[in-house]
């Protein structure tokens, strides 16, 4: 049997469904073809990590090596500032 990907949008949807009490677990877990276990890991990552959605800086990847190539340029610009500074000084 072919192991199948879920998508984050996809599980969080299958969590919600079995979260709202509407529906036995057994019977969600056959409805999507998933193990009762699988749903509970599901689950608890859902419940561990869910504050997560509600930071305000929750940071893409892209985000996070931009900001990061920002501050070392600014680090740069402040080292040459330093220095132009102490050649102004210095003549």
């Amino acid at each position: 049997m072919k192991r199948r990907k879920w998508s984050s949008e996809q599980k969080l949807k299958i969590v919600l469904e079995g979260l709202s009490g509407q529906i036995e677990i057994s019977i969600l877990c056959n409805k999507y073809q998933i193990s009762q276990p699988l749903y509970y890991q599901w689950r608890e990552q859902l419940l561990h990590f869910g504050h997560q959605a509600f930071e305000t800086k929750n940071m893409t990847k892209k985000e996070k090596r931009l900001e990061n190539e920002n501050q070392q340029l600014k680090h740069i610009i402040g080292d040459l500032t330093i220095e132009l500074k102490k050649s102004e000084y210095l003549s």
